[in-house]
């Protein structure tokens, strides 16, 4: 054991040789950290044993030494599993606590743990393994809504319902090809967490404070150990870097862009004038003073969580935006805004996906609403051009004078007699009715991508293989 000139008394920190007092209480508050990184402490005890593990193998640091830190961090582990490590803010951040508790329990040993790495290296290596997990683990959660949407598309690929474009009825679809919409958005959002995992997938265990180190360490090893692919190729770089966070949120961003979209969606569908789904009491609420409301929360939530999500990356973008290299204390923040923003992704995603699962389409409503606004307009036009040889242009004129005397009559353009057609254009037979309804309308949308039922089922089982 150290003796006591050479250990940390109670109050002063682990890095107090050069100073004489202690920090005034503002700076402690301002500094320390621990109440939010120790979400990191697996992390930390990970890139600490990959590190002692590697300073014993290139003899930088006696075996006995490296087991005893072993032994010490596996004891702080179980403490931390079963609530009683002493988290202390006198220690400022989670690898200070580590450190302090491992001297506690092992000694002198546990002060050669921190040869050949600075806390600037140690908490750059810790954030990036905490952002590549939340990568695979928001992936995880896209792919489980993903599945929710095509088990809730399947049974619909032919039910009926409008299509819009600026919220005004334009072509009839299918729910199961509106859903399969969202399919692809997330589809595009788990690719980008994916890049993003890649692209950070690199050690900046051993640059040190910002220089790199005169130990004989094997960069390599510990990146190999910590799963990395390499490690990182420049020490200043390395602990000054945060393009990792900054894409993980950008990621998360556009990811909570399609989570609102589909939120609003639902929270006009459930709405009287709509009426398009029903969602159960498992995910509305009532009203204290409106016996009869049924408010859609859950999607309202998730669309006002989103602010947050787009807040944390505005966050972290102003803090790194003016720092010079290397690090800088203003990083310390770099931390919350990431930690909040998938916590209310991830909560988000989970609440989209039990909506998803809970809503049923109100079928007869839907259908009703898929013919109306003259949505087969664009049907008659298409007749024109296939079976008349009018040049687009043209049957889209003719199109628009039927459309303008049905609403004058107020018959939807299915109804209205072919002798007010012909009046129009004389060439038009009675032929014309077979596409002038949503049915016929959403069957002879067969080209890739398109609405058909057939091509929706397609792609649903195309996406049900690709996400196996």
């Amino acid at each position: 054991m150290p003796d006591s000139a050479s250990r940390p008394h109670k109050g002063q920190s682990l890095w107090g040789g050069r100073f004489e007092q202690k920090p005034a209480e503002l700076m402690q508050a301002i500094n320390v950290s621990i109440g939010f990184d120790r979400r990191l402490a697996a992390q930390d005890l990970q890139g600490s044993r990959a590190h002692a593990a590697m300073l014993a193998k290139q003899g930088v640091i006696a075996s006995e030494d490296a087991e005893a830190i072993h032994r010490g961090l596996d004891r702080i582990e179980a403490e931390i599993a079963d609530g009683t490590f002493p988290y202390r803010e006198e220690f400022e951040d989670i690898h200070m606590n580590v450190e302090a508790r491992l001297a506690e329990l092992i000694g002198e040993a546990a002060g050669r743990l921190h040869t050949a790495r600075s806390r600037n290296d140690q908490v750059a290596v810790d954030f990036r393994l905490w952002v590549r997990q939340a990568c695979d683990d928001t992936v995880r959660r896209l792919t489980a809504l993903q599945r929710a949407l095509l088990a809730k598309a399947e049974p619909h690929a032919a039910t009926l319902m409008p299509g819009f474009t600026h919220l005004q009825p334009a072509q009839p679809v299918t729910f199961g090809h509106h859903l399969m919409a969202y399919v692809e958005m997330f589809g595009r959002d788990a690719g980008r967490f994916q890049d993003c995992r890649a692209r950070l997938n690199e050690s900046p265990l051993g640059a040190a404070a910002l220089a790199g180190s005169p130990f004989p360490i094997d960069r390599d090893a510990t990146a190999a150990a910590l799963g990395f692919e390499r490690p990182t190729a420049n020490s200043l770089d390395s602990v000054s870097d945060r393009d990792f966070a900054l894409e993980a949120l950008a990621a998360a961003s556009i990811a909570a862009v399609h989570l609102s979209r589909l939120a609003e969606e639902i929270v006009l569908w459930v709405t009287p004038q709509f009426g398009f789904v029903r969602l159960s009491d498992a995910f509305t609420t009532g009203s204290s003073i409106m016996p009869q409301k049924r408010n859609p929360d859950a999607a309202e939530l998730v669309r006002a969580k989103i602010g947050r999500i787009f807040g944390a990356l505005t966050s972290l973008t102003l803090v790194m935006k003016g720092l010079p290299l290397a690090y800088s204390k203003d990083m310390q923040e770099d931390k919350q805004p990431v930690f909040d923003a998938f916590d209310a992704l991830w909560l988000a995603l989970a609440a989209m996906a039990g909506m998803v699962a809970d809503l049923e389409p109100v079928r007869e409503r839907m259908a009703q609403a898929a013919g109306g606004g003259f949505s087969t307009a664009t049907d008659l036009a298409d007749w024109l051009v296939r079976r008349l040889n009018l040049p687009f242009r043209q049957a889209h004129h003719i199109t628009g004078r039927a459309v303008k005397r049905a609403e004058d009559l107020g018959v939807d353009l299915g109804d209205l007699p072919l002798k007010e057609l012909q009046a129009i254009e004389p060439q038009i037979t009675s032929d014309v009715f077979e596409v002038l309804w949503p049915e016929a309308s959403v069957t002879s949308r067969q080209s890739y991508g398109g609405t058909a039922p057939d091509q929706v089922r397609a792609q649903i089982a195309r996406w049900k293989e690709k996400l196996k």
